[in-house]
């Protein structure tokens, strides 16, 4: 039987942050998922490092875009109604945590980890020899007209009072900036983010960075995890490994493990689809940008153009659903000139997402040595060697640099 310090379930960008961050601490660290670092959630995204989200996604208040979403006719959210008794209670609780002031409160308590997002990561991509996937340049949100124009700067203006800048873009001066974009009002230009050229390639250099320091990683089945007289043990395929403690950092998949032990928490997943696009010929992208008024992004990535989705409200193991997808895709050619399409099908990934929009971070209650890290919802690359740092400091009793009480399973 192999027997390591800690094991940390799931090997996505959080679960591998996770792991570097207490390796770092002096712990002996296994790593065990299911498949590959980085190939399920991890694998699909804008690759945003976030560094300006200090506010979270709310649900709308406003009843004409309730009516909007109610009928789906914003491609920027898509629900199934075989899936709303499910979703039902979920949704009604966000709507609560988006009332102003608990929207507020909640900001401020993920504001450390949110400023700590980027810096966090570029001390792990200095010793994983990552940095050239990083790109330091922000992010655009374009607006197809004066209306949500407004509306964007104003809420761009909000993060101002913490330190964080912003661009502001009429046409002309957008052109400038790329000059492949076509038919935009307006773009305010978040500056503080930056974004990554591969994410999944960022995950695997971290990996190689936690074995270079002597960690391991195994291929195994979550739903094998058992407590047991020692500590926490998993069936791997080099077989049965025993650890003292053990983390949860399963994404959308962590009610498998926590389930049987008695955690239940309010926990839904939101879908979100990518596919890759060749440049049109002389055609350039330098800058992640977010069409606001039509709900999807295009990213410059390494593999070409790749367009991520809105949120779609789906059971986690629905069948996939492309009509964002074939819906975003002729107004993103008008947009930027896109070539062919360079996957064989769109890609699915699932978001775990708490109804505060906060993650769980901390101790098991009942479960001496049992570790949770796990609900980032839209932020899991961001927040993921930032909450990794906040969760290995309290296993090992450092001061944390975040105080972690809005974070515990106790809230629910």
């Amino acid at each position: 039987m192999r027997q390591t310090d800690v094991l940390v379930l799931g090997a996505g960008i959080v679960g591998v942050a996770t792991a570097l961050q207490i390796q770092a601490r002096g712990r002996a660290v296994t790593l065990v998922d299911r498949r590959g670092a980085g190939e399920e959630t991890s694998f699909g995204n804008a690759g945003l490092i976030e560094r300006a989200s200090i506010f979270p996604y709310l649900f709308p208040r406003d009843w004409r875009a309730l009516a909007v979403y109610a009928v789906n006719g914003a491609n920027e959210a898509r629900y199934h109604l075989r899936d709303m008794p499910y979703f039902a209670p979920w949704l009604l609780r966000y709507w609560r945590e988006s009332a102003p002031d608990r929207a507020f409160r909640n900001a401020m308590a993920v504001r450390p980890l949110i400023e700590q997002s980027l810096s966090e990561h570029e001390k792990l991509m200095v010793e994983a020899g990552a940095l050239d996937l990083l790109r330091k340049t922000g992010w655009l949100k374009l607006f197809r007209s004066e209306q949500t124009f407004a509306k964007g700067r104003a809420l761009a203006r909000q993060i101002e009072p913490y330190g964080l800048k912003v661009g502001l873009y009429d046409a002309a001066a957008l052109r400038k900036v790329e000059p492949s974009l076509y038919g935009v009002h307006g773009a305010v230009h978040y500056l503080d983010p930056a974004s990554l050229t591969d994410p999944l390639a960022l995950t695997q250099k971290y990996l190689a960075l936690f074995e270079q320091r002597g960690g391991v990683f195994l291929r195994g089945d979550a739903r094998t995890f058992r407590p047991a007289s020692a500590g926490y043990g998993v069936e791997t395929e080099q077989g049965p490994l025993l650890a003292r403690e053990a983390v949860i950092c399963l994404g959308p998949w962590a009610d498998a493990v926590t389930g049987p032990l008695g955690y239940i928490f309010p926990m839904a997943v939101k879908r979100g689809y990518h596919m890759h696009y060749a440049p049109g010929e002389g055609a350039r992208l330098d800058h992640p940008a977010l069409d606001a008024d039509n709900g999807f992004l295009l990213a410059p990535m390494a593999r070409g153009i790749r367009m991520t989705t809105g949120a779609e409200f789906a059971r986690r193991d629905s069948p996939p659903d492309y009509t964002q997808v074939d819906a975003s895709e002729p107004v993103a050619r008008k947009l930027f000139p896109l070539g062919e399409r360079l996957d064989a099908k769109p890609w699915m990934g699932r978001r775990p997402c708490l109804p505060d929009m906060l993650p769980i971070i901390g101790a098991a209650p009942r479960h001496k040595g049992l570790w949770f890290n796990f609900g980032h919802q839209h932020h899991g690359l961001t927040l993921s060697a930032s909450s990794g740092r906040l969760l290995a400091e309290i296993m090992t009793g450092e001061a944390p640099f975040a105080d972690p009480k809005p974070f515990t399973i106790e809230r629910f």
